[in-house]
């Protein structure tokens, strides 16, 4: 494992980065995996959550993506969210479902890069009962772009892809229009990486047939 750990504490001060596991009798192969938390005072105070190891593998990724070959995935999350109350499905889903997405990049020998978009579950299904959002959006930092630049680490440079979870129609937009457009929407509503259980879409119920 790379020293990721140290070079975030190095960034942040060792009172503002630990490791914390999930532990929940119904997900024993969390319990040994050590995720990373940080505290950060942004526009609001906040915690990463975040995985550590998955830079270490090199990601084969498409050519205009040459650079960004090693990633590690984080959750931003609001002051609200108590990731110590392992077992209220409303905040846990964060632990399970980043260790999905490093497990499968790993199983699978494949990449996550910005403007990739990951059913939440298969079968699909809603992430909790107040987050009606079915799919995550990976994106560069946004919320904190400044907080998590890019590391420079063990002759690699380490880049950060935060995970949004996004609704049904929003993913046909950005199928249907691109990521760029998809992008501004986010933007125009004010939407980031940042969790928010009570926002709605970004999306008039008519744009298929109204936008241009």
């Amino acid at each position: 494992m790379t020293n990721l750990k140290e070079s975030l504490i190095e960034r942040f001060g060792s009172e503002n980065v630990h490791e914390t596991r999930f532990n929940h009798p119904e997900k024993p192969e969390l319990s040994a995996y050590p995720f990373l938390v940080i505290s950060i005072q942004a526009r609001s105070p906040i915690k990463i959550l975040m995985t550590q190891g998955l830079s270490d593998y090199r990601m084969p990724v498409m050519e205009k993506f040459t650079g960004k070959e090693h990633n590690e995935l984080y959750f931003c999350l609001p002051s609200y969210w108590d990731l110590d109350d392992h077992t209220n499905p409303e905040m846990n889903w964060v632990f399970d479902s980043l260790f999905r997405l490093q497990k499968h990049v790993l199983d699978k020998q494949s990449w996550f890069g910005a403007g990739h978009t990951i059913p939440f579950a298969n079968p699909l299904t809603t992430i909790s009962a107040n987050m009606k959002q079915m799919y995550f959006f990976l994106d560069d930092p946004n919320f904190v772009k400044e907080q998590l630049k890019p590391l420079e680490l063990a002759g690699k440079t380490v880049h950060f892809l935060g995970v949004i979870p996004i609704f049904e129609d929003e993913l046909d937009y950005k199928i249907g229009k691109g990521t760029y457009k998809f992008r501004k929407k986010l933007a125009h509503q004010d939407v980031t990486e940042l969790l928010d259980n009570y926002r709605s879409t970004v999306l008039k119920s008519k744009w298929r047939f109204f936008e241009r």
